[in-house]
């Protein structure tokens, strides 16, 4: 499933995904409450848990994302990069052409020693 997921996907490392997010990229951490607090947070990156993703990526929903057009450029990141291969591909699957996810996750981020604050932040009603 995972492999599949991926097919479609031109998956960027953290330092790409910092350039994109420098170029207003929407950066997206799906990660729960329990490791952002523990591990910290990507600053600029867009806190939305998973169980509400297909609402806030959705292009042509109400609910979704300010800003958010099928041509937005998306990367999701979890953990270790793996939830967020196949969150991309759903996102792509809803119409976000542009969606991807970044190589290892988060730990990659912070291990890369990319920039980090502390976490706990709410995610996105």
């Amino acid at each position: 499933m995972l492999a599949r997921a991926r097919a479609n996907l031109v998956r960027v490392e953290p330092e790409q995904a910092e350039r994109l997010l420098a170029d207003r990229a929407l950066l997206v951490d799906i990660r729960p409450y329990a490791n952002r607090l523990a591990e910290g947070e990507i600053p600029g990156a867009v806190i939305v848990e998973r169980i509400v993703l297909e609402w806030r990526l959705d292009p042509h929903n109400e609910f979704r994302l300010a800003g958010l057009a099928e041509d937005s450029t998306v990367v999701v990141l979890c953990n270790e990069g793996y939830a967020s291969s196949l969150a991309a591909r759903d996102a792509q699957e809803l119409g976000l052409r542009n969606a991807t996810d970044m190589i290892g996750g988060f730990r990659a981020w912070k291990a890369a020693g990319l920039p980090v604050v502390r976490g706990g932040s709410p995610a996105v009603p």
